[in-house]
């Protein structure tokens, strides 16, 4: 277990976040299944909470952003000194910038951008909130990774805004960034292609059909998509078939 009350070093993953319709319901489905105690923040921070193991803050549950129809998300922050200059480097690397720094009350200053994959995460810079206060513990933040569909432009891309360096981690294309712990994985259109057809084709069997609706069918084909792994897709098709729905 790690434990830290100081901001962490520039290009650690050093928060997450959930933006989501109903809040109520996220609390108490993730505080059920991580032992969360759940602070809701002040009315000045818009309803945001504070997720905590033993008093140390693990994570954050806010309202969703964007249009309506937008499926509730889990964001990645990446810790850095100068979030104005992070987010100047992000452009000039090819990167997006979805919102520009802005300073959260007293407790940070934050950035939204995308990668050139198309992956988003944010950029904080601590202030009187450091980050997560407690890591590698069950329940907390472990690891972070990039499955992309631009594989070599976004390695040059975190090397270039974040400083990363990479080596290999024993399989062909997968490597790692030594200093921080986020992974950068290939994945090809075809295999993407593939792993979506597989997916729809499972959660077609009429066995499924009454127990899974559109919606969720849809959100389990996504995660076949975005992790190319059609296991997940098995994982959640098997606790249907138990009667266990995923929520």
């Amino acid at each position: 277990m790690v434990t830290r009350d100081t901001a962490w070093p520039p290009g650690t993953p050093c928060w997450i976040d959930l933006g989501v319709a109903d809040k109520a319901k996220a609390k108490a489905f993730y505080g059920g299944l991580f032992g969360w105690s759940i602070q809701d923040g002040p009315p000045e921070a818009g309803g945001y909470s504070m997720c905590l193991i033993d008093g140390k803050a693990a994570a954050g549950i806010g309202d969703k952003q964007g249009p309506e129809e937008q499926p509730p998300y889990w964001t990645t922050y990446i810790a850095t000194a100068d979030a104005d200059a992070t987010a100047a480097r992000v452009k000039a690397a090819g990167g997006q910038v979805l919102a520009d720094p802005f300073d959260v009350m007293d407790v940070g200053r934050m950035a939204i951008a995308i990668d050139p994959g198309g992956a988003p995460f944010g950029i904080w810079e601590a202030k009187a909130h450091t980050g997560v206060g407690v890591a590698n513990e069950p329940g907390a933040l472990i690891w972070s990774e990039n499955m992309s569909r631009d594989y070599e432009a976004n390695k040059a891309f975190y090397g270039s805004v974040f400083g990363y360096h990479f080596s290999d981690i024993g399989g062909p294309g997968n490597v790692v960034d030594e200093s921080c712990g986020i992974r950068l994985h290939p994945v090809t259109p075809a295999e993407y292609a593939r792993d979506l057809a597989a997916a729809i084709t499972r959660l077609a069997d009429p066995r499924l059909r009454g127990l899974l609706g559109e919606g969720a069918r849809a959100r389990a084909a996504e995660v076949a998509l975005w992790d190319s792994k059609v296991q997940h897709v098995e994982a959640i098709y098997a606790e249907v078939l138990a009667g266990r729905p995923a929520p």
